[in-house]
């Protein structure tokens, strides 16, 4: 429960679900509760953790399975795949039903022939698997060799984010960029399958059109020395800013004009729904859940994965059109609440919940 894409659907699936009709309790594998775990025990979530060993843990199961009794729970609900091996295990004759949610792929995706009989019998024994997009979905199937009928997609949710326009000034004056300038930027882990490497390249290739344009790099990560030393020798390293990471980044979000997703591989970007819920238009690029979420040309411009000058020329059309920008700000906005909000995300667990456990 450190700070993640994952970890922050676990919190807004429990902070949102009603306590009068459900008890969350929340167990972590990896020996340690991080930032976002503790902050869910301030507000009075159970949060336990246990240590995994190296190799396939079977004391990790016995634990597992006694946290389970112990709390008595209905519901196992594992995130990702090793938790979910060890849980669907664990649960073996104690009643509680099994929920397995696959959060996005690794890059490059690989068949994983080994586990296929495996994978296979696990499948037929859990009674709901989730993927957060069609994208993953597929993949599970293809790679995993999950049955493809076993899978359904329920997109992640967030709370929408409210604007903070002055502080969003603060930010830009803070950073020193002109009032009429347009500020590109991105809120990311930097990390070589976030390919910001492309995206500062492509920056770079836009300038020409864009002349009057800047770079926001959110994040921190293993690449952030390397892509600080590739931005040095742009030759306009005074235009590309990058600040670490940064807990509440609301109001970095908000200073931005366009925002920038150039991974090769997504699930559902959590950053991406917070840009569309303040009506940030965005260029990203066409891989894994992120055309389910950016209709290009309509809310969103999407790219080839990895191709600079495509990604540099949806830049230049996004900052040169200002009709363009001012229609995919007022449609993200709108698709955001139709299908992203965490209620709806909240909802369908809730139902599916309520179902497994009725059939």
């Amino acid at each position: 429960m450190g700070f993640g894409g994952t970890e922050q659907v676990i919190r807004q699936l429990v902070r949102q679900m009603p306590r009068s009709e459900f008890a969350n309790s929340i167990l972590c594998i990896d020996g340690s509760i991080g930032p976002i775990g503790q902050s869910l025990q301030r507000e009075g979530v159970n949060v336990h953790s246990v240590s995994r060993s190296p190799g396939f843990d079977f004391e990790l199961v016995r634990k597992i399975r006694d946290r389970i009794r112990e709390g008595k729970f209905d519901v196992l609900h594992c995130h990702q795949y090793t938790p979910f091996v060890y849980g669907r295990i664990a649960a073996l004759g104690t009643g509680a039903r099994v929920v397995l949610t696959e959060h996005g792929r690794f890059h490059p995706d690989r068949y994983r022939y080994k586990a296929a009989p495996v994978n296979w019998l696990l499948a037929m024994s859990t009674p709901a698997i989730v993927a957060i997009s069609s994208a993953t979905r597929d993949a599970l199937s293809r790679f995993e060799f999950f049955p493809a009928y076993k899978v359904g997609v329920i997109y992640n949710g967030i709370e929408g984010l409210v604007p903070e326009v002055e502080r969003a000034k603060e930010v830009r004056a803070k950073l020193g960029i002109p009032e009429r300038s347009f500020l590109w930027g991105t809120v990311s882990r930097l990390d070589k399958v976030k390919n910001q490497s492309m995206m500062i390249r492509a920056f770079v290739r836009s300038i020409e059109h864009c002349p009057d344009s800047y770079l926001l790099i959110v994040g921190d990560g293993p690449e952030r020395q390397r892509l600080v030393e590739q931005a040095s020798k742009t030759g306009i390293a005074d235009r590309i800013f990058f600040t670490g990471y940064i807990e509440q980044p609301i109001s970095y979000l908000g200073a931005m004009d366009g925002f920038l997703l150039s991974s090769f591989t997504e699930g559902t970007s959590m950053t991406l729904l917070e840009a569309m819920s303040l009506g940030i238009p965005s260029v990203v690029t066409r891989v894994g859940g992120n055309p389910e979420i950016v209709i290009d040309g309509e809310t969103g411009l999407l790219a080839d994965n990895d191709d600079e000058k495509g990604f540099a020329q949806a830049m230049e059309t996004l900052c040169t059109d200002h009709e363009l920008r001012e229609r995919l700000s007022r449609n993200s906005q709108d698709r955001f609440q139709e299908r992203f909000t965490v209620s709806c995300m909240a909802e369908q667990y809730q139902n599916l919940y309520l179902h497994i456990l009725d059939s």
